[in-house]
């Protein structure tokens, strides 16, 4: 696999998104990675072509355990270390390498025998470093539904993001705020 240096939001998307599906976060709905079918489905919607083994599911989760400290750090420099030491499982240093227009671009490039759980340590750790670097530590929050314990990278370009999951956290919020309105009137 070749991380791009600059395309630090999917990897800290990926991170988000993964520190998101655990069952501490999902209350109601449960783990959203019970099985390797549903961690099959997950890597599929992020792009991420991989053969899964039966070893697979409980790494993924032990990695979601570790972002998730990431996540919630309040010293930048705990992130730093941390989203470093991610990269280091797999990555195998930068190299530069042409994009799909021909330009040259850093990246990262991953062992080739690399276990997919270092490979996606390693994409989500360089995407937590390059949020952190491009966009400040002030951007790994937490989520602003009172019903919600998930946490989230705002890679926005406004910085403005309140939900770790807008299309559920926010619209939950929305919705029961668009009640209490119509209750009083």
């Amino acid at each position: 696999m070749k991380i791009d240096f600059n395309d630090y939001a999917r990897g800290a998307g990926l991170a988000t998104d993964l520190v998101n599906t655990a069952p501490e976060v999902r209350r109601i709905a449960g783990e959203a990675l019970a099985a390797l079918p549903d961690l099959r489905r997950f890597l599929d919607e992020r792009g991420v072509d991989a053969e899964l083994t039966a070893d697979d599911l409980a790494e993924v989760h032990e990695l979601r355990r570790e972002l998730r400290v990431l996540l919630d750090a309040e010293d930048e420099d705990q992130v730093a270390e941390g989203a470093a030491d991610l990269v280091r499982r797999a990555g195998i240093g930068p190299l530069l390498g042409r994009d799909a227009d021909g330009r040259w671009k850093w990246q990262v490039e991953t062992a080739p025998d690399s276990p997919l759980v270092d490979e996606l340590a390693a994409l989500a750790g360089l995407g937590l470093l390059g949020a952190l670097r491009a966009l400040g530590h002030n951007r790994f929050r937490h989520c602003a539904s009172p019903d919600c314990e998930g946490a989230f990278v705002d890679t926005s370009k406004a910085g403005r993001r309140r939900y770790c999951t807008p299309d559920l956290c926010g619209n939950r919020i929305n919705v029961a705020n668009h009640r209490a309105r119509h209750r009083t009137t």
